[in-house]
């Protein structure tokens, strides 16, 4: 991959320029983006003009007659979308791309040509995107990637845009693989499609709050952007006027709750609209989602390194979870982060999430059975509600001080702050507790914690490059270490948190032979093992187990 400086390639032939969208030009041969792409791109300029031009000709209407006042806007639009639109030109024209047997390469600058390529046997991904206007003409936006943490976007190549034709040849061209030597039925097919009953779990997803908050917001900032925010405060303020304070406080939460579902289930029906997870020949998972915008994500399966079964609260009390790729290579594009690559399935029932991940991993069974794992000993569940009570109390603490120090009206806050906080934190504990868990389960080791966000993870044993133990001075005294697995797969680290010290030493040795095996001694008169000394007599270096050579 190279950005120097290069001389213009010369321009396609005719025959390739003219070529149909799914016809591979011979020899690879330079091509150029779709001129269509002019056109969506003043498309939406015209939208940003207009959404922009609309509070700028009410701000100048105060001073300004509004046929004046029309005419600046109209005139800075007009500016605006030629300047935007001709660029568009210049650089669709001047942007060229070709597949050849070893490289891909990408062309484009008028002033400074720019060059870039990636090796075809390292391409890792060609991932298609398309936002509703860009479906209406036809057009597609192909990512191609090597799945290198560069952080700079030169480990992927980006085509904006080409016909959807064009997209489907590069991705069928790019993606190609041998066999994997299975009978056809094993090698392809549909895993999972969208079940419409699956929205049930979009209200009770973290979303939902977020998005009522967002919606207040947006109340205020169109109501400050014609003036009339105060207006829209001292109708509010009208309408409660006679309302005690809690009330109004509830009714305020609950209709920004509502709206906050609404914005949820229409973000849900965007999100996953025609979701569709499939096996194809050659050993590559794909997945097709979206309504507006529609989005086509490739993993292949030999960079598959197991499976992250996600139980975020809400959905978890309806006995839902969603479905995560623990995979090598998939990197969050700055460029678009919003796009969650690694995600096999949307929050679903649990037992079609465990379907699915047993036919993702070829497994007969999915390997992250709860009864498969091994509880922690009642030491975590210790720390884990002194945790819990210390992060309740600190803002009740504080409160009390103040009421102390100021008003007696935050003393009643602090006590009312105490009765809710403060079961609740016990609560979320001892759920804390009941989750964590870890075992193996054939090819696989398993790790689970968390209560917010429950994660269950199947890791391939296979997969694991290193171990890190850690030990704090409370961990020591209760008898417990932190035991992370490392990988270049997925999040890199996945850690089993507060398992029994000898316990978690035994399962390392058992889960990686050999891994781990030459720093531990065993312990007298015991099957369990201990770490050997490190100058202080307790095992923790806080480094990386890795066997020497």
């Amino acid at each position: 991959m190279s950005g120097r400086t290069a001389p213009d390639p010369p321009p396609p032939s005719p025959a390739a320029a003219a070529a149909p969208g799914g016809t591979a030009p011979p020899g690879g041969e330079w091509r150029r983006l779709d001129p269509r792409t002019v056109l969506a791109r003043c498309v939406v300029m015209l939208g940003v003009a207009g959404s922009a031009g609309l509070p700028v000709l009410l701000a100048l209407l105060g001073g300004r007659p509004f046929w004046q006042a029309l005419a600046w806007v109209l005139t800075g639009g007009v500016v605006l979308v030629g300047a935007v639109t001709a660029a568009e030109g210049v650089r669709v024209r001047r942007t060229r791309y070709r597949t050849g047997p070893e490289r891909v390469e990408l062309r484009t600058g008028l002033l400074l040509v720019k060059r870039r390529s990636l090796p075809r046997e390292r391409i890792r991904s060609v991932d298609l995107t398309a936002h509703v206007l860009l479906r209406l003409l036809g057009l597609v936006q192909v990512r191609i990637g090597t799945g290198e943490h560069t952080g700079s976007g030169e480990s992927t190549l980006l085509l904006d845009s080409v016909s959807r034709g064009e997209a489907e040849r590069l991705r069928g061209e790019l993606l190609a693989r041998p066999p994997a030597g299975r009978p056809e039925a094993d090698r392809d097919g549909t895993i999972a499609s969208l079940d419409p009953a699956w929205i049930a779990y979009a209200p009770v997803s973290f979303v939902a709050p977020l998005l009522g908050g967002a919606a207040a917001g947006a109340v205020m900032q169109v109501s400050e952007w014609f003036g009339a925010q105060a207006e829209v405060i001292e109708w509010v303020g009208d309408r409660f006027a006679e309302t005690p304070v809690v009330w109004t406080v509830l009714v305020l939460a609950g209709v920004a709750l509502v709206a906050g579902v609404v914005g949820a289930l229409g973000l849900w029906v965007e999100m996953w609209w025609n979701y569709r997870l499939e096996r194809e020949s050659g050993g590559t998972l794909r997945i097709r989602r979206g309504l507006l915008t529609s989005r086509s994500v490739s993993i292949e399966e030999r960079r598959l390194r197991g499976i992250d079964l996600v139980e975020p609260l809400g959905v978890r009390l309806f006995g839902g979870a969603r479905l995560d790729a623990v995979a090598t290579g998939l990197v969050k594009d700055s460029e678009n982060e919003h796009t969650d690559r690694k995600t096999l399935l949307p929050p679903a029932p649990r037992a079609v999430a465990d379907r699915v991940a047993a036919q993702v991993l070829r497994e007969p069974a999915a390997p992250t059975d709860p009864d498969l794992l091994t509880g922690h000993p009642r030491a975590a569940r210790g720390r884990r509600l002194r945790w819990a009570l210390a992060t309740a109390l600190a803002p009740v603490l504080v409160l009390a001080l103040l009421g102390a120090l100021l008003t007696p009206v935050l003393l009643w806050v602090a006590a009312a702050v105490a009765a809710v906080a403060l079961p609740a934190a016990v609560l979320l504990a001892l759920d804390a507790y009941r989750s964590l868990g870890h075992g193996i389960s054939g090819a696989y080791l398993l790790t689970r914690s968390g209560t917010v966000r429950r994660s269950t993870v199947a890791l391939q044993r296979g997969g694991v490059i290193g171990w890190t133990v850690r030990r704090s001075l409370f961990q020591r005294r209760a008898g417990l270490l932190t035991l992370t697995a490392t990988t270049a797969a997925g999040a890199g680290a996945y850690h089993v948190r507060d398992a029994d010290a000898a316990e978690a030493l035994a399962f390392a040795a058992r889960a990686v032979p050999g891994l781990l095996a030459p720093f531990l001694e065993p312990l007298p008169g015991t099957g369990g093992h201990r770490e050997p000394a490190d100058g202080d007599g307790d095992g923790d270096d806080g480094r990386e187990r890795r066997p020497s050579g």
